[in-house]
């Protein structure tokens, strides 16, 4: 049987063109950046659109949604026997433990750090640390372990590391044979990895949306897809109900309503993946439903919960058995979903202070960026940040209502393993607005293994200039933050 998802309509799903229309009207008023979408339902794909310049091949950055991927390797080397969730963790670390070990670190089990309840207050890891295991055994504890949830992506480090000294692989290589090659995954699929070389489980998968449909479409299903059990269905309902009471730490519906095995539970049966900056999988049961979706909403902690209330009310509470054909609103949504485009910065094309300011360099006083001088050359709608910082000259190009790709200007960047600088630009997409006569605004998207975003806010003044940075990324941006004002040079 093939492993590829099956396309329908939407109606045949029981849901209509039209609603899909809405939704994506509904996410681009509100400015969303979008990467990709996917409606499915009893298995069958009824809608998929990718924002340009991303598409159906592209792998990209799943960030916490990898959590996931490690709880699913953790059941399958169960199912194996080959571990036990009651297993203290230090069993697997002999040789990262401290002469004298804290017992609520001691006590710590497998299950413990599957549902978030390290005897931790906060992650171990930094980009201080080349070993993060070790900091893991080695950081001073605070509470019981498997008695509070508290949101700690170190434990998830360590559930991974435990797969692969046991599988003797990287985690994901192991999970190729007994259930990702049966779903048709991406055969370059890949993770990066922590300092120390273990991969980067709690936020580093790299796979396409596709992949993570498939994937959810496993738990979706009680383990099985095409009707061939991959993980134990035992596992899979333990882990996709709550095994701990998750509101201490998160009060905001809808992800209060308990945690899994790596997994958050939601209302009336539901439960979903999350990961950083919007990707996504919302898997109802009852509805036989599932959405997936990637995106870059950094820094906006009100998107999760808008593009969840979004799907609820306008696609899952309206679903239906089936409904009437509808040919040409069918025909519309395929046309619209080949067609997106990320959303321009709202604002204006032109400024009449442009003139004033167009090719002219201001010299910048002492400020956090150390950016020493900068200016702007527009020409119709393109347009490039001339600037210097102390790793040299720098030219970031953008669109003017509309968004063009480049290398962000930097090569100091982490590459495929943290601590390990890629010596290469990342990918960018930009596109500035005049959102005032006198104030010209930036957005600078990374669209790289490392995604991220940058705001970037020039205000004119006479011959003075107010420069504003802000950046929502992990890792790295770290240089472009905070103020700076200066002169006409």
């Amino acid at each position: 049987m093939s492993n590829e998802l099956k396309m329908a309509t939407p109606e045949s799903l029981g849901f209509s063109s039209k609603w899909v229309e809405e939704l994506l009207d509904a996410l681009e008023e509100s400015r969303l950046c979008m990467h990709s979408f996917m409606l499915i339902r009893h298995g069958k794909v009824g809608a998929e659109g990718y924002w340009t310049p991303f598409d159906k091949d592209r792998l990209h950055r799943m960030y916490s949604v990898s959590k996931t991927f490690v709880a699913a390797a953790i059941g399958m080397l169960h199912d194996e026997g080959k571990l036990s969730l009651d297993d203290k963790i230090v069993k697997y670390f002999p040789d990262k433990l401290p002469d004298k070990l804290e017992p609520y670190i001691g006590d710590a089990t497998i299950r413990d750090l599957l549902i978030m309840a390290t005897p931790y207050e906060t992650t171990t890891y930094g980009l201080e640390y080349d070993d993060w295991a070790w900091t893991f055994f080695n950081t001073p504890t605070n509470h019981p372990a498997g008695t509070i949830f508290k949101y700690d992506t170190s434990g998830t480090y360590i559930l991974n590391v435990i797969v692969e000294r046991i599988a003797g692989m990287p985690f994901l290589e192991y999970m190729r044979e007994g259930l990702l090659d049966h779903i048709g995954f991406s055969e370059d699929a890949w993770c990066i990895k922590a300092p120390e070389g273990y991969s980067w489980g709690g936020s580093g998968v790299m796979a396409t949306t596709r992949d993570l449909a498939k994937f959810a479409l496993v738990f979706l299903n009680e383990g099985k897809y095409n009707g061939k059990q991959l993980i134990s269905k035992e596992y899979i309902k333990a882990a996709t109900t709550k095994q701990i009471d998750n509101n201490p730490d998160s009060t905001n519906y809808p992800w209060n309503n308990g945690y899994g095995y790596q997994i958050w539970i939601m209302k009336d049966g539901a439960f979903s993946f999350r990961g950083m900056g919007s990707q996504f999988a919302f898997c109802f049961p009852k509805q036989d439903f599932l959405f997936v979706c990637t995106a870059d909403t950094q820094g906006d902690v009100q998107a999760g919960r808008m593009i969840y209330e979004l799907v609820w009310h306008k696609i899952v509470k309206r679903l239906m058995d089936r409904l009437p054909g509808d040919e040409k609103s069918y025909k519309d949504l395929v046309d619209r979903c080949s067609s997106l485009e990320f959303i321009p910065i709202a604002g204006e094309a032109e400024s009449g202070v442009l003139e004033s300011v167009n090719n002219v360099t201001y010299k910048l006083r002492d400020n956090p960026m150390q950016i020493s001088k900068l200016g702007i050359s527009i020409d119709g709608d393109e347009g490039v940040l001339n600037y210097t910082n102390p790793r040299g000259d720098k030219r970031l190009y953008f669109g003017i209502k509309k968004y063009i790709e480049c290398g962000f200007p930097e090569t100091h960047y982490f590459g495929d393993t943290i601590n390990k600088p890629l010596g290469d630009m990342y990918k960018s997409t930009n596109c500035a607005a005049w959102t005032e006569e006198d104030k010209l605004v930036i957005r600078s998207y990374i669209i790289d293994d490392h995604l991220g975003n940058l705001t970037i806010t020039l205000s004119f003044k006479d011959d003075q200039i107010s420069v504003y940075m802000s950046k929502t990324a992990e890792f790295f941006l770290n240089e472009y933050q905070g103020f700076a004002g200066g002169y006409k040079a």
